[in-house]
This record gives structure tokens, sequence and C-alpha cells, in this order.
């Protein structure tokens, strides 16, 4: 199953890498990372950490490195607290050349939306 929707309205983002253009090496030379239709993608680095509950706990935070669908725009600077634009979660396993096995979950969203504007929204 690939791009689960994922409500992290319970969680608290922060801008730890501002966003920037998602390169990958190929034989040697960087190149920027597209989608099968050719759209450029971009990747955010967050850290996301629960909103305290009723007893006030938050628990640890987790950093996470975020897949935008589209070029977020300026104003994300590392600090800034952000909403992701219909994220979404896909599990992944992969064979290094060394033969280990990596697996995870990688995030990906349409977009940042300043916190700030979608708690007035609110």
């Amino acid at each position: 199953m690939r791009d689960l929707p994922v409500d992290l309205s319970g969680y608290r983002l922060l801008v730890t890498e501002a966003p920037a253009m998602k390169m990958r090496e190929r034989s040697g030379v960087m190149e920027p990372v597209t989608d099968r239709h050719g759209v450029t993608q971009f990747a955010v680095s967050l850290f996301a950490k629960r909103r305290p509950g009723p007893d006030g706990f938050a628990g640890k935070g987790e950093e996470i490195r975020v897949t935008l669908t589209t070029d977020p725009g300026e104003g994300f600077e590392e600090g800034t607290y952000v909403a992701l634009l219909d994220p979404r979660v896909s599990p992944f396993s992969l064979t290094t050349e060394d033969g280990r096995v990596i697996s995870g979950l990688s995030f990906k969203a349409a977009g940042l939306v300043a916190a700030s504007l979608v708690r007035s929204a609110a």
C-alpha cells in the first residue's frame, strides 16, 4: 500500500532544514528528482512532536524528511512551525549494494503552510 493519508494534526511540525530541490546521485552526477510526469520534487526536514495531552505529557519527537510534490515557495526557514498539505505515508524496503535491508516509512505532502495560518482558520 502506498500514499496512505495520515493525520498529523496532533503534532507540532518544526522546520529543521529548509525546503530544497530534491537531488540524487546517478553515475557520479547530481540530478534533480522528478516524479513520473517530470515534475521536480522538493524535500524538507521537520521535527514532529506530539502536542501535549490532557495530562500535559507530549513524549519524545522525531525528525522526518518529507518529499513535497510542489515548490513550497519562500518563508519556510529553519525554526518555522508548519502544517503539511495532504500528508501521506508509504512503507518501503530496499536492499543496498552490500546486501543490507533498509526499511521504514517515507512521508510525502502536496506542500507546506505556516502553522499560524492553520490555527487562525480554525
